[in-house]
């Protein structure tokens, strides 16, 4: 069977998709990867919130998806909107690589002598938000680009950065971590760490395809940040993490949320138990029973 896979065009984004193909050519499928350019791709002057527009990464895509253009869309699971079109469902998500941020400083500089002064670069709202919290004399500095482009700018236009881990991993570049940043203070993205794979409602054999790549645990893991992020009205317009991790020996969830909505003061919430739809319920009900006098 022959499926034709949509992606970005990014380094990044093709390494993602590579490894997508890998595993559909092991399953005897024939793929060919088709490129596609989406707004977020062509606007690279801004950072994502001043663009002012969900679905960044994944409108394009999925037009070609819903058009018929491509049968699979392969996304980076953090830039799926919390709903999809009409039309389309998330046919699986993938093992999760490392979902937590790093600090990524210029060769032979100390990630614990950074000065009063220092400049982070990050595009995230989520990130600066909750690294101004700890560093309120830190200067944030918008950078965007790919990770090579990034990555030249430390030392020059910044003291340090903060990106994905997982990126840097899937780029053979995790000998540039400077440090770990612990998911329960820098919550990580909804999603962080691992693939989506977008297919048409009605393809049933597109979407047993999608399914030999599924994760159930991590699955269940986005299903949950995914509902917090509903709940929030996440976008890249609004500071929002939400990381969902079982303990690997016992049956019991963490479900971590740092949630900054306009003109309020940041919310962060830890909960830890066996159900975790419970969890999510939990996390709902107190972004929502906050009363608008609970102000920055």
């Amino acid at each position: 069977m022959k499926l034709r896979v949509g992606t970005r065009g990014s380094a990044l984004a093709l390494v993602q998709a590579a490894w997508v193909r890998e595993r559909w050519v092991e399953a005897g499928y024939d793929v060919d990867l088709v490129v596609l350019e989406t707004r977020g791709d062509q606007v690279r002057d801004r950072r994502l919130h001043e663009i002012g527009s969900q679905g960044l990464f994944t409108k394009e895509i999925e037009e070609a998806l819903l058009g018929g253009r491509i049968d699979v869309a392969v996304h980076s699971l953090k830039d799926l909107p919390s709903t999809l079109p009409a039309g389309c469902v998330l046919g699986a998500v993938t093992a999760r690589e490392d979902p937590r941020d790093a600090l990524v400083v210029a060769p032979g500089a100390d990630p614990d002598k950074l000065p009063a002064d220092a400049r982070i670069g990050t595009s995230s709202l989520r990130r600066e938000a909750i690294w101004r919290t700890a560093h309120p004399t830190h200067e944030i500095v918008g950078v965007r680009g790919n990770l090579d482009t990034r990555l030249k700018k430390l030392g020059s236009d910044v003291d340090a950065l903060i990106l994905a881990a997982a990126g840097l991993h899937r780029m053979g570049q995790a000998g540039r971590v400077a440090r770990y940043l612990d998911p329960a203070w820098m919550v990580p993205s909804p999603g962080q760490g691992a693939l989506g794979l977008e297919v048409r409602a009605e393809d049933a054999e597109n979407l047993k395809a999608a399914r030999l790549l599924a994760d159930p645990k991590v699955h269940a893991a986005y299903s949950a940040e995914r509902a917090v992020m509903a709940a929030c009205g996440g976008s890249c317009q609004i500071p929002l993490g939400a990381y969902a991790v079982r303990e690997e020996r016992e049956d019991i969830w963490n479900l971590y949320v740092y949630y900054a909505p306009p003109g309020r003061s940041a919310l962060s919430l830890n909960w830890r138990g066996t159900d975790l739809e419970a969890g999510v319920s939990w996390v709902v009900a107190e972004v929502g029973g906050r009363g608008e006098g609970d102000s920055a």
